[in-house]
This record gives structure tokens, C-alpha cells and sequence, in this order.
């Protein structure tokens, strides 16, 4: 049963904003340890806009003894840019990078001197070869801006090709939209690992606004049961739990390699599912 017991985990977070936050993810951080993750990774706001904060829960997690991945933007950056933060990165000891195209600030143009994440995972392997490990973004239910399904394989093809050692999906709830993307990638010969991202369901109204928001889609029996308990947030929960890890334990049950779970900075779900599931 151990090689059930070391089933791989990672946890993401986003840099909190006031002192206040920065105080509560550093005890939910402490609460999330226990399951031993393998890396924490922190979030990067539009344009970089909370590089500061990134930066700072970055360094906080690594004086914690966690390894912790920077996520990395590159719209609206240039190569000298992204040179400096790729020194400051591997001078604090990070090893592990998310590579992102990103989403363009509000009021900006494209600008810039990266059109895709596939330039930037190149630009990177180029300048520090294989200092980092780098992660990149898949999307089993098809990037909501995709020409079509081929197209999306293909751009997740390019930056395979471009040096990029494993994948994390965006959040999904049907496994099956997981499970037929990585044999697409296989018959692709694209072997990375692609290690299926979670989000926990703790708020129905959160829930809809990042779905519509992502592209992430919630199956319909999903939200009718969700709107169905209205303002009953124990219900929600519940629901949301059992749903949750039941997916959770098909994933690892089909294969999957690991878990990489977007916490939003609580730790009750996240620790409730792990628990459920034996880890």
C-alpha cells in the first residue's frame, strides 16, 4: 500500500495582497505541508502585474524547506525582462518554473516579444538549459481562445517540442475529457507527464464565475445540483467533496500521475479529499 501512500501531489496558491493574507496562507500553507507535496507553486498575475507578491511567497515557501514553482508570464514581457527574472528565480534557489503565455491586462495590446508560451519554454531552454524544470499549461476541454481541437494539440505539441518537461491541465470534472487528451498527446509522441489540475468545489458562485471565466466546463448535473442547494453552503461542501474525490480516485485509478490542486489559498478541502482518498 506505500506506493499509494507517495502518490504526488503539488498545491498552487496565489500571492496574497494585504498582510492579513500573507499571515493566513502561511498557516494554511502549515496546514497543507503534511501532505508532503512534492512542489508549491505560486500564481502570476496579468502582465506580471504581482510579480512582487509571487516573488515573496516564492522565497517564503523555499525558507519553509518546500520546493516552490514560480509561475511565469511572458505576455507583454521582453527577453531582457524575462532574463532578469530568470536570474532572480535561480539566485533564490528555485528549480521548477509554470510557463505561461498569460492573459493580457485589461487596455493592453499583445505587445512584447513573446506570442506564445512555446517561444517563451524556448527563449528559456535556450538561456539557462536545464536549470529549470518547466511545467506548462494543458487543456483537456480545449483553450477556450483554440481555432479548434487540432489546433489547441498542436499548440500544446509546440511547446513539448520547445523543451517543456510536464504538463498541468486546467481544472475539468469529467475525467474523460482528461483521459482522451493524453492519448491524443501520446499518438502525438508527446510522452510528458500531464498531471490533471483539481479544483475543489467550496462556493457554487466562485465556482460558475472562474468556469465562465476559464472555459472549465461544469457538467450540467454539477450545476443544476449546485444551484439546487441555493445559499446552503454545508450542502455545497458536502456535494462538493464527494463529487471532487470521486474524480480524484478515477484519475489515480486510470493512471494519472500525480494531483496538482488549485487550493485558492484554504486548506480544508484540499486536506478532506486527500484524507478520503488515503494520502
Amino acid at each position: 500500500m506505500n506506493a499509494t501512500s507517495r502518490f504526488p501531489l503539488s498545491i498552487e496558491f496565489f500571492p496574497p495582497k494585504t498582510p492579513e493574507g500573507v499571515e493566513k496562507l502561511r498557516a494554511v500553507r502549515q496546514q497543507l505541508y503534511v501532505l508532503k507535496p512534492e512542489f508549491c507553486s505560486v500564481t502570476f498575475g496579468a502582465g506580471g502585474s504581482t510579480q512582487e507578491g509571487t516573488f515573496n511567497t516564492v522565497r517564503d515557501i523555499l525558507a519553509e524547506g518546500v520546493s516552490a514553482a514560480s509561475h511565469f508570464s511572458c505576455i507583454g514581457a521582453t527577453k531582457a525582462t524575462v532574463r532578469v527574472q530568470l536570474a532572480t528565480l535561480k539566485a533564490m534557489g528555485v528549480k521548477r518554473l509554470v510557463a505561461l503565455r498569460g492573459d493580457l491586462p485589461s487596455g493592453y495590446g499583445a505587445g512584447g516579444e513573446f506570442q506564445y508560451a512555446s517561444d517563451l519554454v524556448a527563449f528559456i531552454r535556450a538561456e539557462t538549459g536545464d536549470d529549470f524544470h518547466i511545467e506548462v499549461a494543458a487543456y483537456p476541454e480545449i483553450h477556450p481562445q483554440a481555432k479548434s481541437p487540432a489546433s489547441d494539440l498542436q499548440a500544446f505539441a509546440a511547446k513539448v517540442k520547445a523543451g517543456a518537461n510536464s504538463a498541468i491541465t486546467q481544472y475539468f470534472y469529467n475525467s474523460d475529457a482528461y483521459f482522451r487528451f493524453v492519448e491524443e498527446a501520446d499518438a502525438l509522441g508527446l510522452t510528458v507527464p500531464v498531471v490533471p489540475g483539481i479544483m475543489p468545489i467550496t462556493s457554487s458562485t466562485q465556482l460558475m464565475r472562474f468556469s465562465d471565466a476559464s472555459g472549465a466546463e461544469i457538467p450540467r448535473w454539477i450545476r443544476l445540483r449546485l444551484q439546487s442547494f441555493g445559499d446552503d453552503t454545508a450542502s455545497i461542501k458536502a456535494f462538493g467533496l464527494d463529487v471532487v474525490t470521486d474524480l480524484c480516485e478515477q484519475l489515480r485509478a486510470g493512471g494519472a500521475p500525480g494531483l496538482h490542486f488549485y487550493a485558492m489559498n484554504q486548506s480544508v478541502a484540499t486536506l478532506e479529499i486527500c484524507r478520503r482518498m488515503g494520502l
